[in-house]
């Protein structure tokens, strides 16, 4: 899969120099309940099209499994055919979520080795998977939780997805909502634990912190937390990652902990270059996205100056802004996409800025509030 940036001379430079190069993000899959339903769902509401399955129709005969893609982005849906199972157990504690947030390398072997040797602890040894397109080769390291890292090459590969999967197509017309590529995935783990997961892709993965938050600068009246962003060298993959902080009242990375049931995956970020049409597509088909209050678009100008949008079109999607050095950004976020307030998705355009939009955080995290006080949670 082509990665969704381009290495500038010093990324490729400090990309050489590192012991885990990293070309992107490969896919991410989720555990589910129903499979074949959730995969309705994201080729109608959001855009993504089918492109393989593997299930007892291909010889898989303990689960099933739908790769949905659109742009630069795989999802893969997989759901169990037993009662009593990994996915099963995974999906009865935590509900639907992420297993899976897997790196695409050139070696994977190489990948594995090196992890280990800095601290990892290896999930699923390697393994090579042929069919008449070649051979990809994986091996997977654990991280927070129950997520893991899959490493994934695939360079002797040239079918749809990989051995043990079969070419597949919606079965009705899917039409694409502008999404291009995976900018950040951002973990919630427990309280003290930011740090030490820190360390831990310090140390095993050789990723870099980039930008740290504290509970000033995440906080609102009644709940805080602590973040802190790393990223590898190249910077084509970014995780965020998320523990409570001391508040008057509960914080939404302590409401994601009691109902995902410990630390895995809280948001998914998707990139986009239209984002006054992506929204506005994916409110059309039913996506429903936090409520930032009208004033807050009343001193916008103040706060980020000139953009080439229309900023009556902004406050009518309730779109956020916030600028860096580099340039300014746009982003909204999903409500919670399933029953328990755990996995939701931002939609992020970036016109030159690196950064995860701070000017914005009060305003989302009042936002998050009132729905947890909806739900009774706060």
């Amino acid at each position: 899969m082509d990665n969704a940036q381009t290495l500038s001379p010093e990324a490729s430079e400090a990309s050489t120099a590192d012991f885990l190069p990293l070309l992107g993000t490969d896919y991410v899959e989720f555990y589910v309940g129903n499979a074949k339903q959730s995969a309705y769902y994201y080729q109608h509401a959001w855009g993504y099209e089918v492109v393989a399955y593997a299930g007892p129709e291909t010889g898989v005969k303990d689960r099933a499994s739908y790769v949905l893609q659109q742009g630069k982005i795989r999802l893969v849906l997989t759901t169990s055919l037993q009662p009593d199972s990994i996915i099963s157990d995974h999906v009865k504690k935590h509900g639907d979520g992420v297993k899976v947030l897997a790196l695409w390398v050139t070696d994977a072997a190489k990948a594995l080795e090196e992890t280990v040797s800095r601290g990892a602890k290896m999930a699923i040894p390697l393994e090579e998977k042929t069919d008449a397109f070649g051979t990809v080769k994986t091996a997977s390291i654990f991280t927070y939780g129950e997520t893991i890292h899959t490493f994934v090459e695939r360079k002797n590969y040239t079918g749809v997805f990989m051995p043990g999967y079969q070419a597949k197509s919606s079965s009705f017309q899917v039409k694409p909502v502008g999404l291009q590529y995976v900018d950040h995935c951002v973990g919630n783990v427990g309280w003290g634990e930011m740090n030490t997961w820190v360390k831990f892709y310090e140390e095993a993965l050789g990723f870099k912190v980039i930008i740290s938050f504290d509970d000033q600068d995440i906080s609102t009246e009644y709940s805080a937390l602590m973040s802190k962003v790393v990223s590898n060298g190249n910077g084509f993959v970014k995780f965020p990652i998320n523990e409570p902080a001391k508040g008057k009242k509960r914080s939404q990375v302590e409401e994601y902990l009691d109902f995902y049931h410990g630390p895995g995956v809280q948001h998914i970020a998707v990139a986009t270059d239209n984002i006054l049409e992506t929204v506005a597509d994916l409110r059309s088909r039913g996506v429903d996205f936090l409520e930032v209050p009208a004033s807050y678009y009343d001193d916008l100008h103040a706060r980020v100056g000139d953009i080439q949008e229309d900023i009556n079109e902004i406050r009518k999607l309730n779109i956020l802004v916030d600028r860096d050095d580099q340039g300014y950004l746009l982003q909204l976020f999903t409500k919670p996409v399933e029953d328990r307030p755990t996995l939701f998705y931002e939609i992020i355009q970036r016109r030159g800025a690196r950064a995860f939009g701070k000017g914005n955080f009060k305003a989302l995290f009042e936002a998050i509030e009132r729905e947890q006080e909806r739900r009774g949670t706060l």
